[in-house]
């Protein structure tokens, strides 16, 4: 039976008040702020200077070449920049406490600039894979190359090991990551074939050398390294998985919701 009786004011605050107050446990309303304790500054000052790693190798390769259009051609650069976005938009997330971004996106990244220093150190700088590009540098390419090789993939790895939550990466990313690195293929392929035969540099990479290998050879190398890009993204999503055992289900439950290279 409804009480006639219009309430006091201090009863009509209180209910308004109620009325105001978001539904569920305390812990469930605090998420809604971006500043409730997520904040995390050693994760965004690790995030902003290896943003800043790639895009001060970016600028040193840049002022070293003499065609900025054959530069930003290599794959390398273009997965140095998405790297650089992504550390630079997680800084912004982990200062503010904001939810993570898709291990999606964060995993791709991860993936992009882990090839680049792979097949770097393992394929072109070895002499005996016979794709290699070995040739003198100069003191700014070498230190171009060393932080765009080197120094980001390292980031980048210890970054997800240590800074971010595990169990983040479904199985079917594994596949899903492999758009960027397949687009490439014809990208390179049409660039070079646009441009006049000799020209330096006209396909970015021994093994997309149409020129040496034939269209034949190059479908066979971009198959072999497909396979092995493929076989490293499954790797990352095993680890991944394997990160979760380790870490228990007491900082399984309390890193819910975080994802690699963001937190």
């Amino acid at each position: 039976m409804l009480d006639p009786t219009p309430p006091t004011n201090s009863t009509a605050f209180a209910a308004s008040t109620e009325s105001t107050t978001p539904c569920g446990p305390p812990a469930a309303a605090a998420t809604l702020a971006p500043s409730s304790g997520g904040r995390r500054p050693v994760a965004a000052a690790f995030r902003a200077l290896a943003a800043l790693t790639a895009v001060t190798g970016i600028v040193l390769d840049t002022i070293a070449s003499h065609d900025p259009g054959r530069l930003f051609s290599y794959f390398t650069i273009q997965s140095n920049i998405l790297l650089a976005v992504v550390f630079a938009w997680s800084t912004h997330r982990a200062w503010t406490g904001r939810p993570a971004l898709s291990p999606r996106i964060t995993g791709a990244a991860l993936l992009y600039i882990c090839i680049t220093g792979l097949v770097f150190h393992f394929v072109l700088s070895n002499d005996s894979s016979g794709f290699s590009m070995t040739s003198h540098r100069t003191p700014l390419e070498t230190a171009a190359s060393q932080l765009l090789h080197t120094a980001t993939p390292l980031a980048a790895v210890l970054d997800w090991l240590v800074l971010t939550a595990p169990g983040a990466f479904l199985l079917r990313y594994a596949w899903q990551w492999l758009a960027y690195p397949v687009l490439y293929l014809p990208f390179a392929l049409i660039r070079g074939a646009l441009l006049v035969p000799g020209t330096n540099g006209r396909y970015p990479y021994p093994f997309l050398d149409v020129d040496l290998h034939g269209y034949a050879g190059i479908a066979t190398n971009a198959l072999v390294f497909g396979l092995a890009f493929y076989v490293l993204a499954l790797a990352l999503v095993l680890l991944d998985r394997i990160r979760t055992r380790l870490r228990g289900p007491r900082n399984q439950n309390s890193s819910t919701g975080s994802g690699p290279l963001d937190t």
